[in-house]
């Protein structure tokens, strides 16, 4: 090997180190990029495990309470005086009142009162209140003791609250909504839809959460 070919070989022996260098910086890095997007794959693989048991068990735990309602009033559900919608009481405004007033029937306080034990023993086990609401079709007042269906139906809610609250549930655990014609069940062009729309519902809810009080 003559001294060109040595000095050739060197020169080329030299570039290659550097090279060789550059490369594995470069390998380095992707491996490294490789590592953090599958870290962070990772992590939201995890994140979505858990928010999809979350979702599961929130849905055990309504359908545990609805059952629980549902075994507790299994009584005025089985003769047809209430209904039970997704976990929401419905009683029909013929049973309560008579059209245009906030006066409970007899029949209607009766029933009122049949609720209240085991509604008083389902919120017992639950933190839990009671919402009721009250509901009626679009048809004008022809009476004017109330303003309008909303003040009716505000009225009738306050009603149903005050005879369950006189059967012994905590005031603290029952308030009252006024739903007036909106979030009709039922067509308002006919009689028959509008007497579904009058109506009142009971629906446990959870217990607002109270915030404690901040530091002086």
């Amino acid at each position: 090997m003559d001294e060109l070919e040595i000095e050739q070989e060197g020169h080329v022996e030299g570039l290659s180190a550097p090279a060789w260098a550059a490369f594995g910086d470069l390998m380095a890095g992707v491996l490294g990029a490789f590592v953090l997007v599958l870290a962070a794959a990772l992590v939201g693989q995890l994140d979505l495990a858990h928010q999809l048991q979350a979702e599961v068990e929130q849905r055990q735990a309504e359908q545990a309470r609805r059952e629980a309602l549902e075994r507790a009033l299994a009584g005025p559900l089985s003769d047809g005086r209430i209904t039970l919608v997704e976990g929401r009481i419905g009683i029909s405004g013929a049973v309560l009142f008579a059209v245009g007033s906030d006066q409970l029937h007899p029949e209607g306080l009766a029933l009122i009162k049949s609720l209240a034990v085991p509604l008083r023993a389902y919120l017992a086990q639950r933190d839990e209140i009671l919402m009721v609401s009250g509901f009626t079709d679009d048809r004008a007042l022809a009476t004017a003791k109330f303003a309008d269906n909303w003040e009716l139906s505000a009225q009738r809610a306050l009603n149903v609250a005050r005879a369950l609250m006189a059967e012994g549930l905590p005031p603290d655990a029952v308030f009252a909504a006024a739903f007036g014609p909106q979030q009709p069940v039922a067509s308002n062009d006919d009689a028959a839809g509008r007497a579904l729309n009058r109506r009142v519902e009971i629906a446990p809810t959870p217990r607002p959460r109270r915030v404690a009080a901040s530091a002086p």
